[in-house]
């Protein structure tokens, strides 16, 4: 199988940078659903751009490639020690090409490998079976969506929902709470694969395997198909909307699946996954290890690249470059697009966590900071260009933002999916704002930077780093301003009131 690490290579590649056929028809299809002119039908536009710009450029669709897995079945008598070695080659090499970012990072130390190898990483299942080909399928999920993964043990109390029995009904008021507890953090709109029983280990794999599930397949179980189409019609009632934004689609497929279970436990597992749904797989020769086939390519959509509708009412665009004063800030209301020119630094979990008791190496008075791991590659004469630069979920640095805002004098924070009460509170005393780019939008964003003006803190990993971005034409919405306004709060009420409409049983 002298090919086999050149198929891997390709299935990586394919996976980080195109989205199968049957999710961008999910994709188009919202789309179509959303109001004209919405903050949701704006942003699937940037979606459907991003996209777009992913496959020309052959570039990570969003920076988060997450923890590559693996699902693999081997003829019998195939190699597996060897074709693992290859996989772990070929991962090591999409890594240096900017296909994937470095995720792989030392749960002790949180020293990054750098190649996205390590104990654990990637993830590799093999299984044999009875037919002479090799199946190799692909799932790279980000970290985004897969902290809003969640896993119930029935009978449990459910916020909004009330009980939930160990029945019918109960598994239905789990998936519907799934959804609610994910809001924008996850880049909704979103998929989910759901595991029915097994142990808490089996459960939740059990949950990530129904996301190799095609969006339009047909669940073999009645029940079960007839409770996948309730969640589908059900989930969009919600008006969380796409990036929590408030809409019309929140979901983008469910898919269901069951095994037994003890009987002292019954647990309902729940794999979340943002609208950037990189999946792919391979059907491979044993003999040589060439791709005979992809399973998720059998035919070609192409995005709507339609842009949408200007508002009818109107919506300010203000542009703004730091230093920036708070009466600039305190002019910023919810709903406002700021355009950033000039410069702005990227800082995630460990510059925060270290900025709360030390210095920092520049002036962030009057700056923004842009919650983002950006992928990162060097050119031969040693300066640095940005291949992918989405926003990260924000909500991770909550414990630490509202006192770096104050320490440093900082006047706007980008991120994704909004932040919580304290941070709030910050923006109000301190004069700064929250803005909202488009998770997922790597591309998009990777667009507006002109100039890699430096990095800091290179030993925390390059995602980890602060980089010094020079930026124009950068665009986010406020979304948290410094009036004590919050369009997360808001959506995040507003979708509680109906998710309560939905406690009394349906399925009995």
């Amino acid at each position: 199988m002298n090919k086999f690490y050149e198929s891997m290579l390709a299935l990586i590649t394919e996976t980080s940078t195109y989205l199968p056929p049957d999710v961008r028809k999910a994709i188009n299809e919202a789309k179509k659903k959303e109001d004209m002119g919405t903050r949701s039908a704006i942003s699937l536009s940037t979606i459907a751009q991003n996209i777009k710009m992913a496959e020309e450029n052959v570039s990570p669709i969003c920076q988060d490639t997450g923890m590559p897995t693996f699902e693999i079945k081997t003829p019998v008598g195939a190699n597996q020690i060897e074709m693992k070695k290859a996989i772990l080659e070929a991962v090591a090499e999409a890594t240096k090409l900017g296909k994937l970012r470095s995720n792989s990072v030392d749960s002790l130390t949180g020293a990054n490998s750098g190649n996205n190898l390590g104990p654990g990483t990637p993830v590799i299942h093999f299984e044999q079976w009875e037919k002479d080909t090799v199946e190799v399928k692909l799932i790279l999920k980000g970290g985004g969506c897969e902290n809003k993964n969640i896993q119930y043990s029935l009978p449990a109390e459910l916020e909004g929902l009330g009980k939930a029995g160990r029945d019918l009904d109960g598994i239905r008021k789990c998936i519907l709470h799934a959804v609610y507890q994910a809001q924008g953090q996850g880049c909704s709109a979103g998929f989910i694969g759901v595991g029915i029983g097994g142990d808490r280990t089996s459960g939740y794999a059990l949950a990530k395997h129904q996301l190799f599930r095609k969006v339009d397949d047909v669940n073999p179980i009645p029940e079960l198909r007839e409770l996948e189409e309730y969640i589908m019609e059900t989930a969009n009632t919600l008006g969380i909307g796409t990036m929590g934004f408030g809409g019309n689609t929140t979901l983008l497929g469910c898919k269901i699946g069951v095994e037994n279970r003890l009987p002292a436990s019954f647990f309902v597992s729940v794999a979340y996954n943002c609208w950037a749904f990189r999946r792919q797989g391979v059907e491979i020769d044993p003999q040589t290890g060439e791709i005979l086939s992809y399973l998720y390519k059998d035919e070609i959509v192409e995005m709507d690249q339609t842009p949408a509708a200007e508002q009818t009412t109107e919506r300010r665009e203000v542009v703004l470059e730091a230093p920036i004063t708070e009466e600039q800030i305190r002019s910023l209301k919810v709903g406002d697009v700021v355009i950033i020119n000039g410069l702005m630094h990227t800082g995630r979990d460990a510059l925060h966590k270290y900025l709360m008791d030390n210095d920092c190496p520049i002036d962030l008075n009057g700056g923004v900071i842009y919650h983002c791991g950006p992928v990162m590659l060097k050119d031969e004469q040693g300066e640095w260009h940005v291949k992918a630069a989405g926003p990260t979920t924000s909500i991770r640095e909550e414990p630490y933002q509202g006192e770096i805002l104050k320490k440093f004098g900082l006047r706007a924070v980008i991120g994704k999916g909004g932040m919580g009460a304290k941070t709030l509170k910050a923006l109000q005393e301190h004069g700064a704002v929250y803005l909202n780019a488009i998770g997922g939008a790597a591309q998009y964003y990777a667009e507006c930077i002109e100039k890699v003006e430096g990095v800091d803190f290179m030993e925390f990993g390059i995602p980890e780093a602060m980089w010094h971005l020079r930026v124009k034409g950068f665009a986010a919405i406020v979304t948290m301003d410094a009036h004590g306004n919050s369009l997360h709060a808001d959506v995040e009420k507003s979708s509680m009131e109906k998710l309560a409409k939905l406690a009394e049983p349906v399925f009995k």
